[in-house]
């Protein structure tokens, strides 16, 4: 990742702050935006936007990170839940693509890391939403791969189970709750930061320069595994 571009969406927090810190001990050039302005810049991902001020010429990575977790029944959620999520999660990722693609083009060798979540493939009572944004997430990724992988861009996506963030510190916020979350996954405890920034990494890097279009399920075997 030595002097690469990377562009980093959300990247002050949970799993982009440790994507950040682990392609800067790696020598990539990491300019890092989120909601707040810290970082590199501030970016309003549900803002009216068409480009990105103060880029380089040349991107040679995307990581597109903010999500939400809104889990409800489906009749307690209202149509504007729906909405924000889709906006946040897919819209969102939409614009900063629109918005980057001709330096990602420019550098002939691109790599875009997405986010999607374990409940697109496997069905979970309360995460209608979610699973529903998300999915189109999946949906964009696969395309993109098709239309740009003559222009020599990848794109894939990463789907996680629950991982300690700021973002699932509700569903994390007791020792009840952590151990719960532990038992419900194959190998026995609930994600890091660091499992999805080491998956990212590899997806960034020159060593999957030969996969495209891929959703890796990072999820503690709970996908497929009973």
């Amino acid at each position: 990742m030595k002097e690469k571009n990377i562009i980093i969406i959300g990247g002050n927090s949970g799993i982009g702050k440790k994507v950040k810190e682990l392609l800067e001990e790696e020598g990539a050039n990491v300019m890092a935006f989120s909601k707040s302005g810290s970082g590199s810049g501030q970016l309003d991902i549900t803002s009216d936007f068409d480009t990105i001020d103060g880029l380089p010429e040349e991107i040679h990575g995307l990581v597109y990170c903010p999500g939400t977790i809104n889990l409800k029944p489906f009749h307690r959620i209202s149509l504007s839940d729906f909405q924000k999520d889709l906006e946040i999660n897919y819209l969102g990722a939409i614009k900063v693509l629109q918005a980057l693609q001709r330096p990602l083009k420019k550098s002939a060798e691109a790599s875009v890391v997405l986010f999607s979540t374990v409940a697109v493939q496997t069905g979970m009572g309360f995460h209608s939403s979610i699973a529903g944004a998300k999915g189109a997430v999946e949906g964009l990724c696969r395309s993109l791969a098709a239309e740009w992988a003559n222009a020599g861009i990848r794109v894939n996506a990463i789907a996680p189970s629950l991982t300690d963030t700021p973002l699932a510190e509700n569903l994390l916020s007791s020792p009840e709750k952590k151990e719960g979350a532990g038992k419900r996954h194959p190998l026995g405890r609930y994600g890091e930061a660091a499992d999805m920034a080491a998956a990212v990494i590899y997806l960034l890097s020159d060593r999957s320069s030969w996969m495209t279009g891929q959703v890796l399920k990072i999820d503690g075997g709970l996908s497929s595994v009973r």
